[in-house]
C-alpha cells in the first residue's frame, strides 16, 4: 500500500516522493470574487465574480486569493520541506482550503517578495502552521526578505519582531520568525530548507524594487508576482539567449488591456514571455477580467502560435516538479 509521501503511477508501482510547486493563491490585491461586484452589481453583473455565489471555490478557477505559492521540497533524503512564498491578507482562508486538500502539515521557511499587504499581512497566522506553544517555546521559522521590506515590517509587526521582554511584561503566543535579510542580487543566492534561491530584483513601478525568485537545478523556475518592468540583469539572467531557458516562467499580470504603473498587464506579459522564451509559463495575478476557461482556450491558440506553451493559473494548482 502507498505511503502519503508516494503516489501510485497507472501501472501501480509506487512512484519516489516528487518535488511540487502548489498555487495557494493567483489573484490580485484585492482576491477574487471583487467584493464590490458583490455588494454594488453592475448591470449586468460581473459574470466572473458572480459565478462566486452559485460555484463552490474548489470547483471555480476564477475563485482567487492573493498571490502565493508552496514549494513542496523533496530532497535527495526522500524528506519534504514547504517552503512559502509571500504570506498575504488571504493566508488563513488558503491554509484552510489547500493545506488540508493537499495535506501540508506545517511551513519550514518563509521568502517574502516585498512587504506589501497581499503580501505579508498574514504574518500573523504564521502560528497556525507551527507547533503549538504557550510560552512559544518552538524553533522559529526562517523568514528570508530584503532589509528594505524587514525596517517595513518592522514597523507593522513589531510583536514579531524578537525582542526581549520588559520586567513585568507577560508572554503571548505569536508566530516564532527567525528574519533573514537576502540582498537585490541575481548573483548572491541562499539556501532555504534546503533549496537554493536567486533573487531576481525587477521594478513594481518605477519608485519600487521588489524581488521574484529563481530555484531549482533539474528544473530551473522563476516565480515573478509583482512587476511593471525587468531591471537589464534580471532579464538577462533568465532569459533563454542569457543564463539559460527556464522550465517554467510564473508571471504577473493584472488586466487584459492597457498597461498599469506598478505591474504587468495582458500585452506586457505576453511580449516578456516572448523574450524570455521558458519552455513553458504560468500567469498569475489576475484581476476579474480574465475569465480562467476564456482566456485559457485563448492561450492555447497563442501558444500553438508561438511556441511556448501559456495558461493562466489556478489556485490549488499542484505541479510535479524536479528540483
Amino acid at each position: 500500500m502507498a505511503t502519503a509521501d508516494h503516489e501510485v503511477a497507472e501501472n501501480g508501482n509506487v512512484e519516489p516522493p516528487r518535488s511540487s510547486l502548489i498555487f495557494l493563491g493567483t489573484g490580485c490585491s484585492s482576491a477574487l470574487p471583487n467584493a464590490m461586484c458583490l455588494i454594488q452589481p453592475s448591470d449586468p453583473p460581473c459574470h466572473v465574480c458572480s459565478q462566486s455565489l452559485s460555484i463552490p471555490p474548489e470547483q471555480n478557477p476564477n475563485y482567487r486569493c492573493n498571490t502565493s505559492l508552496l514549494i513542496d521540497y523533496c530532497g535527495g533524503d526522500g524528506d519534504h520541506k514547504y517552503i512559502l512564498i509571500d504570506v498575504g491578507k488571504t493566508f488563513r482562508e488558503q491554509v484552510l482550503r489547500w493545506f488540508t486538500y493537499h495535506k501540508i502539515p506545517q511551513v519550514d521557511s518563509v521568502i517574502l517578495t516585498h512587504e506589501h499587504a497581499d503580501a505579508v499581512l498574514g504574518l500573523d497566522d504564521i502560528r497556525t502552521v507551527q507547533p503549538y506553544s504557550s510560552t512559544n517555546d518552538i524553533d522559529p521559522t526562517p523568514i528570508y526578505l530584503s532589509q528594505y521590506a524587514m525596517e517595513s515590517i518592522a514597523l507593522k509587526f513589531p510583536y514579531l519582531v524578537k525582542k526581549k521582554l520588559k520586567p513585568g511584561q507577560e508572554i503571548r503566543r505569536v508566530a516564532q520568525l527567525d528574519w533573514k535579510i537576502v540582498e537585490n542580487d541575481c548573483k548572491k543566492p541562499f539556501v532555504a530548507s534546503g533549496l537554493q534561491f536567486s533573487p531576481l530584483p525587477v521594478m513594481h513601478g518605477e519608485d519600487y524594487v521588489c524581488l521574484g525568485f529563481l530555484f531549482g537545478e533539474r528544473c530551473r523556475v522563476a516565480y515573478i508576482s509583482d512587476i511593471s518592468r525587468f531591471l537589464p540583469p534580471t532579464e538577462y539572467y533568465i532569459s533563454k539567449d542569457g543564463g539559460g531557458q527556464l522550465d517554467l516562467l510564473i508571471l504577473d499580470t493584472l488586466y487584459k488591456k492597457g498597461s498599469h504603473n506598478t505591474h504587468f498587464c495582458f500585452p506586457q506579459t505576453l511580449d516578456a514571455v516572448k523574450r524570455l522564451c521558458p519552455k513553458r509559463a504560468l500567469l498569475i495575478g489576475m484581476t476579474h477580467e480574465f475569465d480562467h476557461h476564456k482566456d485559457n482556450e485563448f492561450l492555447m491558440e497563442w501558444s500553438r502560435r508561438e511556441g511556448i506553451p501559456v495558461q493562466l493559473a489556478r489556485d490549488g494548482l499542484r505541479i510535479p516538479i524536479e528540483l
